[in-house]
């Protein structure tokens, strides 16, 4: 079990070189650890950083009462992070990784790759109870399931009420609205994350959704870019030349949004839901004063159709101690883990029931702030499920990594777009990306 695994990993460095070596010192101590301390089993689970995921980890291994330990270990902050070690060391066909906290834009290139199974039998069975459509469909590829969905996420409309007591229904009225408020002097930006990345590219195909449009085929093959494409482009123009959009737009991602909603110079913010729990920690007391609403709608004929974010958890291919991997990863999706991480992190449950369980965390107590229920410490609960039910997603497919850096890349700045001439150049450059030409993933 100590074995060396080296590999020599394609990639572009900083200085233009072609290999990096994946460095064996971290791969044996991971192999050590999957062996499991005492002749135990260990199962290794590579999640993104979460506050208090530690305890739901806790909570599951007192539920395993021995039988295997989990043991989280922390993935990098930033998702390019993430994927860059997970894929590297499957690369390399390292056995310590056991489950896999995926975000949901890599299941199809992870399922394609052979490195995560498939969920069958009672597993998927398990898996998929009580699941909303949207999130399962992220982790599906081929019509085989091969995640068990841990969480969703979706972005709201926020504002303060004592801004704009009436949040706009569509995307024109919130533009109209923003203008007027500039005008009489008081906050009126729009901010939404407009950084070149990932969040760029959610903002957009949100848009091309709710237009009714399409930037892939279904099955992820070729490329459509067609009139709601085109128009949804037009819309992102407008809204981010119009003087209405932070100074640091093209700098702004998700954290960097909520602070500038919360400093007061936005009237409108587009983003995920842990906004919330963020202003009520720090500014408790005008927390009373924000507001959601669903996502305004592109096309204001047709209700808009918000993108969704979320984490799939996978078995690895390579898990020597599978069983146990399938049990752990349904334990720390589980509606009660589900429950507690909305509660404590604000990461929308992806299991329906959970978002009416209006159990308090002690039963035996009453609600409270110390001991909350999903009403008191979510109450964007029914908005966010109402988004969920008419959701989006990002165009499934393995290469998406290729299409996504591509897009982030063609849409920045968003105030420079020309409409026509950006859908061709994303025509042309997207087709080289889903045959990974030109682009390293």
């Amino acid at each position: 079990m100590g074995k060396r695994i080296t590999a020599r990993i394609r990639g572009r460095s900083p200085g233009g070189r072609a290999t990096a070596l994946l460095g064996t010192g971290t791969l044996t101590a991971g192999l050590l650890a999957g062996c499991g301390g005492g002749g135990g089993i260990t199962v290794n689970v590579y999640q993104a950083p979460e506050d208090h995921f530690q305890q739901v980890v806790d909570n599951c291994n007192a539920k395993a009462a021995g039988r295997y330990k989990i043991v989280y270990n922390k993935l990098p902050r930033g998702s390019d992070g993430q994927r860059e070690q997970m894929v590297r060391r499957l690369a390399a066909g390292d056995t310590s990784i056991d489950v896999l906290g995926l975000d949901i834009t890599w299941v199809p290139e992870f399922a394609e790759a052979g490195w995560v199974d498939e969920w069958t039998g009672a597993y998927k069975e398990q898996a998929t109870r009580d699941v909303l459509p949207a999130p399962l469909k992220t982790a599906t590829w081929n019509g085989k399931l091969y995640g068990a969905t841990k969480n969703t996420n979706v972005q709201l409309l926020w504002y303060d009420d004592r801004v704009t007591p009436n949040p706009p229904k569509t995307w024109d009225e919130m533009i109209d609205q923003a203008v007027g408020l500039k005008a009489q002097g008081k906050p009126h930006n729009i901010v939404f994350t407009g950084a070149q990345y990932e969040g760029l590219v959610v903002v957009y195909n949100t848009l091309v959704e709710s237009m009714g449009g399409r930037i892939l085929s279904d099955d992820g093959k070729s490329v459509v870019m067609d009139a709601g494409a085109v128009r949804a482009l037009d819309l992102l123009k407008k809204v981010t030349s119009s003087g209405i959009t932070d100074p640091s737009l093209t700098n702004s991602k998700e954290d960097d949004v909520r602070q500038s909603f919360q400093r007061g110079t936005a009237a409108f913010q587009l983003n995920w839901p842990f906004v919330y729990a963020s202003y009520a920690k720090e500014k408790p007391q005008e927390v009373s004063h924000i507001k959601w609403a669903v996502y305004p709608r592109a096309d204001p004929a047709v209700p808009a159709k918000t993108t969704i974010g979320g984490v799939d958890f996978a078995v690895s291919s390579y898990s020597q101690h599978k069983p146990e991997a399938y049990d752990a990863a349904l334990c720390l999706r589980s509606p009660e883990s589900q429950k507690f991480s909305a509660i404590n992190d604000g990461v929308p449950p992806s299991i329906e029931s959970v978002y009416h369980d209006d159990v308090p965390v002690d039963p035996a107590k009453p609600v409270s702030d110390d001991n909350p229920n999903m009403a008191k410490k979510y109450p964007m609960r029914d908005s966010i499920l109402a988004a969920l039910k008419n959701a989006a997603l990002r165009p499934l497919t393995p290469a998406y990594q290729n299409a996504s850096t591509l897009m982030s890349k063609i849409l920045s700045p968003p105030s420079a777009i020309d409409p026509v001439k950006t859908a061709d150049k994303l025509r042309e450059q997207l087709d080289d990306a889903l045959q990974s030409k030109g682009v390293i993933p």
